[in-house]
């Protein structure tokens, strides 16, 4: 299997999350427009929490979320991978994405999914990829759709109503060859 701590897709580079990442996460997460999605503001030690839950995704499954910069400047765009979930009692690989408003509506988040799927399906061999947010986040919805995925039903996450798409291996061909 290839490395996969660093990625590329045409305008960004992405690089396995490290432990010296939380003043980014802090800027990502603790932003109010940001975290309207994602639960709310996170404090310094959700943050950390958040952080230490992502190390360790990589270390017990060799895949997570990657820090995203800008090709042209090296700005801080986002983060974004691959990460393990479990769902009413199934364990899931969740395509998710989060981004700094700055380099919102600019086709980044779906550019950093269809890395996310293109890993998933080339690189690991994955069967099926999902993807969930809240209702109300069109955004997110139409980025899900852009890549593929299609609604499966309504759960509940984090004690919030979500929407849950779904991509298997097998439904577009055309995911197979994911190149911006």
């Amino acid at each position: 299997m290839k490395n996969l701590d660093n990625l590329e897709t045409g305008r960004l580079t992405g690089r396995r999350i490290q432990s010296g990442d939380f003043d980014l996460l802090c800027r990502l997460l603790q932003n109010p427009i940001v975290a309207a999605t994602l639960g709310g503001v996170r404090s310094d030690e959700e943050v950390q929490q958040f952080l230490a839950k992502n190390l360790d995704q990589w270390n017990q499954h060799g895949i997570g979320r990657w820090m995203w910069h800008s090709k042209a400047d090296g700005r801080f765009v986002g983060r974004g991978g691959l990460h393990h979930v479990e769902l009413e009692g199934r364990e899931e690989i969740e395509i998710g994405y989060a981004l700094v408003p700055e380099f919102w509506k600019q086709g980044l988040a779906t550019e950093i999914a269809k890395a996310s799927i293109s890993v998933g399906f080339n690189d690991l061999n994955m069967a099926e990829l999902v993807s969930f947010t809240l209702p109300t986040n069109l955004a997110s919805r139409r980025v899900m759709e852009k890549c593929g995925l299609s609604f499966e039903r309504e759960i509940v996450w984090s004690d919030l109503p979500h929407v849950l798409y779904r991509l298997k291996r097998n439904d577009k061909p055309t995911v197979m060859t994911f190149s911006e």
